[in-house]
């Protein structure tokens, strides 16, 4: 890589996944009496992250579709296991997501976070380990590692640090997401025993994995468990039920690192393993996941409208976005791919900006209740100003981020299925009733509550963590080819791979071959 030393360029990554790690220890060292230290220590920590990630994207070569800045070691030989990890298209953005939200999450705890500063930092710091790991691993059981760690501090984030009800969601949180990883880890055993039937290795690569054949039979059960364990973190419609508990009992960090980064482990699994690997079942299924997809962002919109707790509507927006990037992505083709991993990205941005927005006004008032509000835009016109170009953004105006993905999402579904398409554009003007309905009744009309008369505007530490969110919507919404063009390689290379491996499938079927036969012995 231009500019980058041999070296450092095969341990960049590794360096990127381990170095919060070594600023969690650091902590263990920094006096708990003083929660100030501890604070500005975590967030430089974050920042030199960032800075770390920013070589990776500069550097990315976006004209080939190979994984980049490469690291291997052998970590468990004997059973074929390998540290390995690797960035392409797919996941630089979400790397680089990742690193540019961390800080921005830290500096919105300085007046939030009074209570064990410095175990709410140490987490956050491992939970930034386990995230940049799951983007970034190309061995199946280094990925599951990296995805189960990340379990566990935000846990902790929501069941300490979170609101009345922390631990119903804490649990709840862990139930569901742990109980579809465990059918993932089945899916992954199975895979590497399938590898050595085919090969005579024991594997658990997944560039090894992607070049083999899978009966079709075994293609279904497979994609089913993966599929089901990225359904509950997506989290599509019907496995959401646990979301809007964590993010209004979360704190308002935890709740933009769900949002943003956490959620979408679960649309990148599909996009990395499920989809490519298992391409007929995914093919064959599509009807099922757009369905599901389509009823996701319906229902996730009319849930939100109906919410009388801001933050609760912001949590059942993520329901209704979610879906347009599971849509996108299982379009199968270039514009619905690009479209979901840019939305991805946008709902990352904008979502989080709308937590953060919604943290501050619950830091001045102590609630988050709509009908406690009205009039603030006479009170706080800088909030008001960025409340507005937020909510502008989710909704998807033309010139901002959300535009650019949902534009693309539906261009590519279209061409899969029109019928679904149709029943998702509605969900565009859902959104824009339920949030300038929210917009209206919190920022417009009289202040008929004398508590919001006093209330200060956005101070420079919030115009700071929020400043690079605004320049990160207009960016993406006028320039978008920025970061199109490094993923456009990428998701050409899938979307061959996928329609390669379907093919071949379709030659070797018996003409007329019913559905439930390719998976199931189905006897007349």
């Amino acid at each position: 890589m231009t500019g980058i030393p041999a070296m450092l360029s095969s341990n960049l990554l590794s360096v990127l996944i381990f170095f919060p790690l070594a600023g969690a220890l650091l902590l263990f060292f920094l006096p708990r009496e003083n929660p100030r230290l501890i604070r500005n220590a975590t967030f430089l920590v974050t920042l030199a992250e960032f800075f770390l990630s920013l070589p990776v994207a500069l550097n990315f070569d976006g004209a080939t579709a190979a994984m980049q800045f490469v690291s291997r070691a052998p970590w468990i030989p004997a059973y074929g296991i390998e540290y390995s990890v690797g960035v392409d298209g797919i996941s630089l953005w979400l790397v680089m997501l990742t690193t540019f939200l961390m800080p921005i999450a830290i500096l919105s705890t300085y007046a939030a976070v009074e209570k064990h500063v410095k175990e709410f930092m140490i987490f956050m710091l491992v939970l930034e380990v386990g995230m940049v790991g799951v983007f970034l691993a190309v061995d199946l059981f280094l990925f599951y590692i990296f995805w189960e760690l990340v379990l566990i501090p935000m846990y902790f984030l929501i069941g300490v640090w979170g609101g009345e009800r922390r631990i119903y969601a804490a649990i709840k949180f862990f139930l569901y997401t742990f109980a579809g990883s465990v059918l993932m880890l089945v899916a992954i055993i199975a895979l590497y025993f399938h590898h050595h039937q085919v090969t005579g290795v024991y594997s658990t690569d997944l560039l090894r994995l992607y070049a083999i054949d899978i009966p079709v039979k075994l293609q279904f059960w497979m994609f089913a468990a993966f599929a089901l364990a990225f359904a509950f973190k997506v989290p599509m419609f019907p496995f959401h039920t646990w979301l809007p508990d964590a993010h209004v009992e979360a704190p308002t960090s935890g709740s933009v690192i769900l949002a943003a980064v956490l959620l979408k482990m679960g649309t990148y699994g599909f996009l990395r393993f499920a989809m490519p690997l298992f391409p007929v079942a995914a093919y064959d299924l599509m009807p099922v996941v757009g369905g599901l997809a389509v009823i996701g962002i319906i229902y996730g919109a009319l849930v939100a409208m109906v919410q009388k707790d801001m933050k609760k509507l912001v949590a059942y927006s993520s329901v209704s976005h979610l879906g347009f990037v599971m849509l996108g992505l299982f379009a199968f083709n270039l514009q619905g791919i690009e479209g979901g991993i840019l939305q991805m990205i946008n709902h990352g941005v904008s979502t989080g900006a709308l937590f953060l927005i919604v943290g501050i006004i619950y830091e001045r008032r102590h609630t988050r209740l709509i009908s406690e509000f009205g009039g603030l835009s006479k009170v706080l016109p800088l909030y008001a100003a960025v409340f507005m170009i937020v909510t502008l953004s989710s909704i998807g105006l033309p010139g901002m981020n959300g535009f650019v993905g949902e534009f693309l999402i539906m261009l590519g579904a279209f061409k899969t299925s029109r019928v679904l398409t149709v029943f998702a554009a509605s969900g565009v003007i859902l959104a824009a009733v339920y949030m300038l309905w929210m917009f209206q009744r919190v920022m417009f009309g009289k202040v008929t509550n004398e508590k919001n008369l006093r209330l200060p505007d956005l101070n420079a530490r919030e115009v700071a963590y929020l400043l690079p969110l605004l320049v990160m919507i207009f960016w993406i919404g006028v320039y978008p080819q920025t970061f199109l063009r490094k993923m456009d390689a990428s998701v050409k290379a899938v979307v061959v791979r996928m329609e390669t491996k379907r093919q071949a499938a379709l030659a070797a079927r018996p003409a007329g071959e019913p559905l439930l036969a390719r998976y199931f012995d189905v006897r007349k």
